[in-house]
């Protein structure tokens, strides 16, 4: 079994490969809040918030880094005043040597991330980005490879990551050729000898592959490919490649009365109650989601066609002109976004399921709200 000892940042790269920071808007907060970098870790606590009971229960479960949803550390701070809420927080993280990890508006726009949840929770299907934030470069990626290795190169190249288009996997073209090469002194190559001019069948194969993996790919297939000195070329790809935002909008298996979508909504999301606009009686099916507070896309919900729009934080006047416009509103509030602590823990045990580290969900509830 891998006995390796894991840093804070072997946690941070497996989050970030899963969320990049690339994701999150610019005024956002992502990354490491307070603490360590190189510190080992044991134990992770994962919260949607960090206040103090949520501080205290890693200290008493003896967790020495907690990844949270929501930023600690938000807007600038000028002074850590001890004698605040605050600043209480960041003195008993840093006498009790806890790192604070943050993964936010990165983590509601990456595929599987909360917004992803939330709709498979809702049953949401053919669903595509409410918000589109980035559209991803892409890029051609060409490579020599003589024939006999043709399939182990396309296997590494599809496991990477690379040639996954829509919903197909292993996409490539491939054209046949002559390559010729000349080993020189010092060189051990895996055809002909040195200073022999050598004549090689190879075949040229090419893929897609998106700009965040693209280093990711290349390491991999170099790996794969049994020459020295492996010949690719990669070439810019002019059309769209995919996109990340907030937000999801798709359809319901089958049509449903506003009712009934509430107490589904209240079940599936485990909320005791709700805010709602619209006729009860309606039946609906296209449904867009947003994670926390999505009030200012009631506009793009309704110009995409959704019935329903169910987000969190909904003032009076913006749920007035959803009214107006025919967009029915369900508001389940803003800590739903708690989907994400059960959805950390799976993915980080499976990063690292040969490690001996121990993930936990916080018990704490941070909800601010009281409900009569």
């Amino acid at each position: 079994m891998n006995t390796k000892v894991l840093n804070n940042s072997d946690i941070f790269t497996a989050m970030e490969n899963w969320a990049p920071k690339r994701l999150a808007y610019d005024w956002d907060n992502v990354g490491l809040q307070i603490g360590s970098y190189q510190t080992p870790v044991k134990k992770i606590l994962v919260t949607l918030d960090v206040t103090e009971s949520v501080v205290d229960e890693a200290i008493d479960k003896g967790a020495g880094l907690i990844i949270a949803h929501h930023p600690l550390l938000f807007k600038p701070m000028k002074q850590v005043n001890i004698d605040t809420a605050h600043g209480k927080i960041i003195q008993k993280l840093i006498r009790n040597g806890i790192t604070v990890y943050a993964s936010h508006t990165n983590l509601d726009a990456a595929d599987g991330g909360v917004n992803d949840i939330l709709s498979d929770l809702l049953g949401i299907e053919s669903r595509e980005v409410l918000v589109e934030t980035t559209n991803e470069k892409r890029y051609k990626l060409a490579v020599y490879v003589p024939q006999t290795h043709v399939e182990e190169v396309r296997e590494a190249l599809s496991k990477s990551g690379a040639g996954h288009i829509g919903n197909y996997s292993h996409c490539t073209f491939q054209s046949k050729g002559q390559g010729t090469f000349k080993p020189l002194e010092g060189a051990n190559p895996y055809i002909g000898s040195e200073n022999e001019l050598e004549y090689v069948n190879e075949i040229k194969m090419e893929t897609i592959v998106q700009q965040s993996n693209l280093q990711n790919t290349i390491h991999h297939m170099i790996d794969a490919h049994p020459y020295e000195e492996v010949a690719y070329d990669i070439y810019p790809v002019i059309s769209e490649g995919k996109s990340y935002g907030i937000g999801r909008i798709g359809t319901l298996k089958a049509p449903m009365e506003l009712r009934e979508l509430c107490g589904h909504v209240k079940k599936v999301l485990d909320v005791p109650a709700l805010r709602l606009t619209g006729n009860l009686d309606r039946k609906v099916s296209k449904i867009a989601v947003l994670g926390g507070s999505g009030e200012k896309y009631i506009q793009i919900a309704k110009q995409k066609g959704a019935d329903v729009y169910i987000t969190g934080d909904m003032s009076f006047h913006i749920a007035q002109e959803a009214e107006q416009m025919g967009l029915s509103v369900i508001d389940p509030g803003h800590y739903v976004e708690k989907v994400m602590k059960k959805a950390t823990k799976e993915y980080l045990n499976r990063q690292f399921k040969q490690e001996k580290m121990e993930i936990i969900i916080s018990e704490t509830n941070t909800e601010p709200f009281k409900f009569m």
